[in-house]
């Protein structure tokens, strides 16, 4: 192992109770999207108490640290070149009751990091304190993305984009971690390529005129029209898309509030449209739009649909991913890096693979022995710690 993979050792396990004390804190005080002001002050705390300079308040509660190179043996070239590598750690969390009993449980009724971004905070905080020391080090100066609102619409990645987030200096590749239950501790996983899915919310208010389940010919079944919609929608997936594309429609939301003899005036459907076709996307939407209106109308019914566009497929760029997982074999071993398949979930770190080179990779928290065990969204998620130490040795490596 070279030298600088045995700095990066030895600098993230010196580190690591003290992440370890700082993903703690912030699991404790977890806020919800657009609104991590405290998280904010916090993270701010450290950089100013580690000496690196930061701007905060970007799309209301976002912060970008930099730290300049200085290293006196770049070539000439180099020196000149006024790009960066930029990495990124998102703050918010989640609506969800936590129901571990740790030390560290949320302390704020109703909202829960279960989907890890106290962790993807911590490291890169641990990871912003090695490449200050390693400063002197650095083939390029590094820009740290702490982003906010990853979990909602319109994604807290486009907004800072919007506020210029790439540029001065330029950033010429980016990298982010998510945690991943489904692996162990330990290990982590790329994808070269198409990896996650676009992903929009669809909301249908459905009108009809209730009345007694009795005398069904004397109302609007909004209920029975609800419930075609659900099923004949499914068409559009099955057979309007072109097999080979990635493509899915749920519906995990149907609220009729009548009762075993009352057919209610009102239903309310909501769903989620996933693909990762740009071009069959937009026309998928609006067959979804126009099928909802033709048969709410043919039924006899009336309707509003409300669609909010979400985030775009991810796509991570091969050269760069290759990239750092050839140095993560190198640096774990090839028994510990692992090739993953895509996925219909969604990220919004999509907005910046969309624009530069990205690589959105996945680091293992799970920990059987432990009861590690609980999937992210899920209100008894948690992690093995020791992947903060691993998250930390893989971010700074990106950079080097």
């Amino acid at each position: 192992m070279n030298e600088i993979h045995e700095l990066i050792k030895q600098k993230a396990k010196e580190l690591h109770a003290e992440i370890i004390e700082h993903r703690r804190y912030l699991h404790q005080h977890p806020e919800l999207s657009y609104q991590e002001f405290e998280t904010m002050e916090y993270v701010c705390k450290q950089l100013e108490k580690w000496n690196i300079p930061f701007t905060k308040g970007i799309a209301g509660t976002g912060i970008v640290a930099f730290i300049q190179t200085e290293n006196q043996n770049l070539s000439e070239l180099e020196r000149q070149d006024n790009s960066c590598i930029a990495l990124r750690g998102d703050m918010d969390a989640l609506p969800i009751q936590e129901e571990n009993e740790h030390d560290y449980k949320s302390k704020n009724d109703g909202i829960m990091h279960a989907c890890g971004h106290d962790v993807h905070t911590s490291i890169l905080l641990g990871t912003a304190k090695i490449l200050q020391d390693l400063k002197d080090k650095l083939p390029q100066s590094v820009k740290l993305i702490f982003q906010p609102g990853e979990e909602k619409n319109p994604g807290g990645a486009s907004l800072m984009i919007a506020e210029n987030v790439l540029e001065n200096p330029k950033v010429k590749e980016i990298y982010a971690l998510h945690v991943f239950p489904d692996m162990p501790v330990g290990e982590v996983g790329f994808k070269e390529g198409l990896y996650m899915a676009s992903c929009d919310e669809i909301y249908i208010h459905l009108k009809g005129k209730g009345g007694h389940g009795a005398t069904p010919h004397q109302t609007t079944d909004s209920i029975f029209i609800g419930s075609t919609l659900v099923t004949s929608l499914q068409n559009i997936v099955s057979r309007r898309c072109d097999p080979k594309i990635p493509c899915v429609l749920s519906f995990g939301h149907f609220e009729a509030l009548g009762a075993t003899n009352i057919i209610p005036s009102n239903v309310y459907i909501k769903g989620t449209f996933r693909t990762m076709n740009e071009a069959w996307r937009k026309e998928a939407l609006e067959l979804i739009e126009n099928q909802v209106k033709q048969i709410v109308a043919g039924l006899g019914g009336e309707v509003e649909i409300e669609i909010s566009k979400g985030y775009p497929f991810l796509t991570n760029d091969p050269v760069t991913t290759k990239k750092l997982s050839d140095k993560a074999i190198g640096f774990l071993g090839a028994e510990k890096v692992h090739d993953l398949p895509i996925r219909l979930t969604a990220e919004d770190f999509s907005f910046y693979s969309q624009k530069i080179p990205a690589c959105f990779f996945r680091l293992g928290v799970r920990n059987e022995e432990k009861g590690i065990v609980h999937g992210v969204h899920n209100s008894k998620f948690d992690i093995d710690e020791d992947a903060l130490r691993i998250g930390m040795e893989m971010m700074t490596l990106a950079v080097f």
